[in-house]
């Protein structure tokens, strides 16, 4: 059986969980505060790239569920950029919980997680095409594959909007 070091000594557990922080609670407050949750480099590097090939967008739109990063409504299509940690990436190394307060981040990203399914089934409801592109898909050695299957992503929605339109032109004069 492992022993711990403080069954043998004279501290405190909860003074030894808090050694294994390098900041103070103060620090560590003051660097989760300036967590942005709009604008991100992710967000931004697919912005730029989305603007680079003609493509045009609104950014958090108020009126749908979630406030999406980035809404084109020409092909009816919706993108969340998440960031692996907070939105509970499966099976992503980001998306490592933090040893200490176990408990608290388990609960806060399951709860996170939970908001975006409940999200995407009201936009899908809607008619929203829904694309979630990950913080770790954007890493320099696969950047160019996400960017580019994403483009070839929209290229497919663009071909089904003709064709719906087609169709209701169709309906539209009979």
């Amino acid at each position: 059986m492992e022993q711990r070091c403080c069954e043998s000594t004279n501290f405190d557990l909860k003074q030894i969980d808090n050694m294994t922080d390098k900041l103070t609670k103060e620090q560590r407050h003051l660097c989760m505060s300036h967590i942005r949750g709009k604008d991100t480099k992710p967000e931004m590097i697919v912005r730029k790239f989305l603007f680079a090939n003609g493509f045009r967008y609104r950014l958090h739109v108020k009126g749908l569920p979630g406030k999406p990063d980035i809404v084109l409504r020409k092909y009816r299509t919706v993108l969340f950029v998440n960031g692996c940690f907070w939105h509970g990436h499966e099976g992503c190394s980001y998306a490592k919980l933090p040893d200490q307060n176990r408990e608290f981040w388990a609960s806060k990203i399951s709860l996170n997680k939970e908001r975006d399914m409940r999200e995407c089934t009201l936009l899908s409801a809607s008619g929203w095409n829904i694309i979630v592109i990950w913080q770790c898909q954007l890493k320099s050695k696969i950047i160019n594959e996400t960017l580019n299957s994403l483009l070839d992503e929209l290229k497919g929605y663009k071909q089904l909007e003709k064709n719906n339109m087609i169709a209701e032109n169709d309906i539209n004069y009979k």
